[in-house]
């Protein structure tokens, strides 16, 4: 039987209390390592450990099955932590402090000492005893008429609210370009008015200003870059050129 380890850390223990499935539990590190958890603790799987399936549905969040530990009871598993909270759909006789997961998330993050997240079976979730053990209870605020939630979805809503104060990247985010200059701007804009008086879309000529002024706010609009003014420019002279008699 593992004995918890005790360096400190800000980041909270994840402690999955009999799960029933493999493929639940990796499934669940997938959802740690999105948002820089790591520390999974393992209370009495129902299919022992290490399980096969777990690989598979982790996705390459092998750190987090690799470091998991069992332990034959909650008590054990949380024997170093200082806070604990217990996810469940309701107090189960037990009275405790209810908190929303951007709540407990808060208390984690200024908490003196390790705190530990209790998550339990995924067809039952946590028994009585299990809640009887944590400081306060963690309850997502869900549609009434449907509160079914997977083990995965409970941990990686609990995982983000953690990580919003870590300075965590977004993989898919790319600098933008910075708005073109104005002289840019105009160039775009005469090369089009000029293709445009020459097909006589001025018409009637009494409105031409007021058009002018509609074209010009249009395209000032979106903020375009350098690289978007000149492959628009590009497009213009492409179509120009198409009107031009080849010889």
């Amino acid at each position: 039987m593992s004995t918890p380890a005790d360096p400190p850390s800000a980041a909270p223990v994840i402690v999955l209390v009999r799960p029933q499935l493999g493929e639940n539990i990796g499934k669940a590190a997938r959802a740690m390592l999105n948002f820089g958890l790591v520390e999974m603790r393992l209370v009495a799987p129902r299919d022992g450990w290490p399980n096969p399936s777990a690989g598979p549905a982790a996705s390459g969040a092998d750190i987090v099955l690799s470091g998991a530990r069992v332990f034959g009871s909650v008590a054990e598993a949380v024997a170093d932590c200082a806070h604990v909270f217990a996810t469940t759909v309701r107090k189960r006789g037990v009275t405790k402090p209810v908190l929303t997961p951007e709540e407990a998330a808060r208390d984690i993050r200024t908490a003196a000492g390790r705190c530990a997240i209790l998550f339990g079976p995924e067809r039952s979730g946590l028994e009585t005893e299990d809640v009887a053990l944590a400081r306060a209870i963690v309850t997502v605020p869900i549609n009434p008429e449907f509160g079914s939630l997977n083990l995965a979805q409970a941990v990686i809503l609990m995982a983000y609210e953690w990580s919003k104060s870590q300075a965590l990247a977004q993989p898919t985010l790319e600098a933008i370009d910075p708005p073109a200059p104005q002289a840019e701007l105009e160039g775009l804009f005469g090369q089009l008015d000029t293709m445009l008086d020459a097909t006589g879309f001025y018409h009637p000529p009494e409105r031409t200003p007021a058009t002018r002024r509609t074209l010009r706010t249009l395209l000032t609009k979106p903020g375009w870059s350098a690289q978007e003014i000149r492959t628009l420019r590009g497009v213009l002279s492409a179509l120009e050129g198409k009107k031009r008699p080849r010889n």
